[in-house]
């Protein structure tokens, strides 16, 4: 196990090094390939860590391997070690198999019609395999410290991806903005873990988590909670850190389907569910998780109904879905939160590679207003891409239908569920199935777009085989992923219940909750259907009717405004004036007046430096004669 283990990591690094070192002298295309390949063997000793978790019997299925020491100061350690239970095994496979797909779409997608490398190309694979490896020391971290370097990593890379094409001034704000809100997460995470080691003496997740399930450090443990939950809002963008995920489409279409299917937003639903024993003891930090989730996937899918750019709409989609998985860690549904998790990483990886093919073929063009009339130019990217609408809207038999039905029904029936919560699921689910088939009929029905001759390049045959069989084979997942609902919930019992957590087991997918829900999401699909096709009548009407309401749903309530006007420009303006008379005049003042003195001081007394021996014994002789006047001095 360990030697697999230490695989899975290995190979992500020595795909980033080939690229760092080798890639720009032996050629960018091999990049890609050896990029890719890393990927692959990860994924690949991913599935040997999961063979050899499920060949143990339940009771045995934690492994805490201490690779070597790491920090040892005074009383405080911490050990470069990695924790390999059924919850970081299944992250383990989620992320390396849905990054390899990506990473094999993206050696296409960074090339033009004509087969030309992206400038970056090289540098590309770089990250995204940095990308992977940061989320897996994150997943696999068995103590609080390591896991704030993957942590770390995933908000660094993210910065690096985001902001690839930074020759562009929004795509270089963007990746900055998302490191800022994300660093806002990190210093939770930092003062959690720092609150953990001052209360327990430890940051290793066993020793702590049997502290806590022992009743020891009560006093901190809502405080620890609430602290994590700050550094997970901010990773999963809920409210009200949410703000940087729909500028984060400002990098390439892989960067987007890694950072909402794979890593990075994940991580915030994952560190909950493994604090677990922490958020059973801190019952009202579990409300109030509950709640924050119920509302930001509400919030969110208001504002993608109003959305015209093909990649927000997915992006709000994200953010309202990830806002059931803390809906449903906040009623104890832990095991419900990561299934959906994981169904939510096939459709929504199928979601934006489509959306990227769709963008590709159309020379970058995002704006449904310039698509339409698809469907015939690209038949299979569309049935992939409506079956995986259809999965995120929670169409029945399709994964997201027994994942996040599962959710909601915990929501209405779990001890510490409530029914206006699990009313408010529901009626996001039919917002959903509105929002997603608006996004295809506007994108692939319908007449094409006046613009689309002008954005067709000549060269373009179509989407290249790279990029049409990942999408392929993860519609396919999208569709049987739910069906073992049962034995996923199996699979997760030991390490949600291994410090006595009581997590709540699902429902029944068939209950009448799961049924109506489901015939509240067909309801919104066929809504979507009638409004939007035809003439487009009723939407035009209802916009100009409502056109105050609409320009602030659209606008995400001007939450993003607000934080400019009260926070980005009072601090630019703070900026402006310290890098000015302050900056310019004091600091840099004081420095010149200091160089300027020292220049003075050594011109002068290199003035002394003559050469001649005479006038150095002269200076000798009248150094001795004040010695000896201030000794003899001394001595009267």
């Amino acid at each position: 196990m360990t030697t697999t283990v230490t695989l899975t990591l290995a190979f992500p690094l020595i795909g980033l090094l080939y690229c760092a070192v080798l890639g720009w002298r032996v050629g960018r295309q091999y990049s890609g390939i050896v990029a890719t390949a890393a990927i692959g063997a990860s994924f690949a000793s991913a599935l040997l860590v999961l063979a050899g978790v499920l060949g143990v019997p339940e009771k045995e299925r934690f492994i805490d391997i201490v690779i070597a020491p790491w920090i040892n100061a005074g009383r405080f350690q911490a050990s470069l070690g990695f924790i390999v239970d059924p919850l970081s095994t299944l992250m383990l496979c989620v992320v390396t198999g849905v990054g390899f797909l990506i990473h094999v779409y993206a050696t296409a997608y960074m090339r033009d019609h004509h087969g030309h490398l992206d400038p970056g190309y090289n540098r590309f694979f770089a990250f995204m395999n940095l990308f992977i490896l940061a989320m897996l020391v994150l997943v696999l971290a068995d103590n609080f410290v390591l896991l704030m370097v993957g942590w770390g990593g995933v908000g660094v890379c993210s910065y690096f991806l985001i902001a690839f094409w930074f020759e562009k001034p929004e795509n270089a704000s963007a990746g900055t903005k998302a490191f800022v809100v994300n660093a806002i997460g990190d210093v939770g995470l930092f003062l959690a873990a720092f609150l953990i080691y001052w209360t327990y003496g430890r940051v290793d997740y066993d020793g702590v988590f049997k502290a806590v399930a022992a009743g020891q450090g009560s006093d901190a443990v809502p405080v620890i909670a609430l602290l994590l939950l700050v550094a997970a809002a901010a990773k999963s963008a809920q409210l009200p850190l949410h703000v940087w995920l729909p500028d984060a489409m400002a990098g390439p279409t892989p960067v987007s389907a890694l950072i909402h299917a794979a890593t990075m937003v994940t991580a915030g639903v994952y560190i909950i569910a493994r604090a677990h024993p922490i958020y059973e003891h801190a019952p009202a930090v579990m409300a109030l998780v509950a709640a924050l989730g119920t509302i930001t996937a509400l919030f969110a899918a208001t504002i993608a109904i109003t959305q015209s750019n093909l990649k927000r709409v997915v992006a709000y989609s994200t953010i309202s879905q990830l806002g059931y998985m803390f809906a449903g860690v906040g009623v104890g549904a832990f095991g419900a939160s990561m299934f959906h998790l994981t169904t939510h990483a096939f459709f929504k990886a199928v979601l934006f590679l489509a959306a990227g093919i769709v963008i590709h073929e159309l020379s970058g063009e995002e704006e449904m207003k310039s698509m339409g009339g698809l469907r015939k130019r690209l038949p299979l990217v569309y049935w992939c891409f409506v079956i995986a609408a259809a999965a995120n809207a929670g169409f029945p038999l399709l994964s997201g239908f027994f994942s996040k039905d599962e959710i909601i029904g915990a929501a209405f029936s779990s001890p510490t569920g409530n029914p206006l919560l699990g009313m408010i699921l529901v009626a996001t689910s039919g917002l959903t199935g509105f929002y997603m088939f608006r996004a295809v009929v506007l994108t692939f029905h319908g007449q094409p777009s006046a613009d689309q001759a002008k954005l067709t390049d000549p060269a373009s045959h179509g989407p290249s085989f790279t990029m049409v069989w990942p999408v392929v084979l993860l519609t396919l997942l999208a569709i049987v992923a739910g069906l073992p609902y049962a034995q996923f919930g199996e699979f997760l019992h030991p390490a949600l219940t291994r410090w006595g957590g009581h997590p709540f087991e699902s429902s029944d997918p068939l209950s009448p909750i799961a049924l109506g829900t489901a015939a509240i999401s067909i309801l919104g699909i066929g809504f979507a259907l009638a409004m939007y096709s035809g003439d487009r009548a009723i939407p035009r009407q209802l916009g100009r009717t409502f056109s105050g309401a609409q320009a602030l749903v659209k606008n995400g309530y001007y939450i993003d405004a607000f934080y400019g006007a009260v926070l980005v420009a009072p601090g630019r303006v703070l900026a402006l004036v310290l890098s000015g008379p302050i900056d310019n005049w004091i600091i840099d003042g004081t420095v010149s007046f200091i160089t300027a003195f020292v220049r003075w001081m050594g011109i002068e007394l290199g003035r002394i430096q003559t050469g001649f021996v005479r006038n150095y014994a002269l200076a000798i002789l009248a150094g001795v004669v004040i010695i000896l006047g201030f000794m003899m001095g001394g001595r009267s």
